[in-house]
């Protein structure tokens, strides 16, 4: 049970829930294939039947980590881009972290369901929309990237109805859910072909065999 201390330090961003960090490769959307340093943040307000990551639902399963130390441990890679995901990293304030990672030059990239406030400083912002609960109009606008996940093609209609709610220079991937990814992407190979304006985004660190 948290204490006073450890509950305020939370709600300030100075403490997190850390489900883990690593250092690997990009394995989706625009940025695939680039090395970065991720920081998976506990906690889910959504929770998706489908999701690879439900061990990192439940916030109180992970140790409380002061930033300073994340930072810490973030800085010691040559590759000075961090990634923060989850969960849903928005559950908490971010501005802290940003703003300790900003002071050591490191580029910042957030991948999130954008259903709760932007906090934090980005250089850039991927949205994963669910349909379970939508996003934030201010996160759909300031998004530089929407990756939708498929299960199904009627997903296709919640992807078209996403892109109408992001800007003209946001970058579009359709990315199938990987149980269903035999079924699901010769469906979105021939969407995408009929709709150019999508580009399809694999989860390439899988057959990479990595994190």
């Amino acid at each position: 049970m948290k204490n006073d201390k450890e509950t305020d330090l939370i709600n300030n961003g100075n403490m997190l829930p850390l489900a883990g960090d690593f250092y690997s490769i990009q394995g989706e959307g625009y940025h695939a294939g680039k090395p970065a340093f991720f920081i998976r943040i506990a906690g889910c307000d959504i929770g998706c039947e489908w999701c690879d990551e439900k061990e990192a639902w439940d916030p109180s399963s992970y140790p409380l980590i002061n930033i300073s130390e994340i930072i810490k441990r973030a800085i010691k890679y040559p590759a000075k881009a961090i990634v923060v995901t989850g969960g849903e990293p928005l559950l908490y304030d971010l501005k802290p972290l940003c703003d300790g990672l900003k002071a050591f030059k490191i580029s910042t990239y957030l991948e999130t369901s954008g259903t709760r406030p932007l906090t934090g400083r980005w250089d850039w912002i991927c949205l994963s929309p669910k349909k379970e609960k939508p996003p934030l109009k201010e996160i759909s606008r300031k998004a530089d990237e929407l990756k939708v996940v498929i299960c199904e093609e009627s997903d296709l209609g919640w992807a078209e109805e996403s892109e109408m709610k992001v800007g003209n220079t946001c970058r579009l991937y359709l990315q199938p859910e990987w149980s269903r990814q035999k079924d699901i992407l010769p469906v979105i190979i021939d969407y995408v072909k009929s709709n150019p304006v999508w580009s399809i985004s694999l989860q390439v660190h899988k057959y990479m065999n990595i994190l």
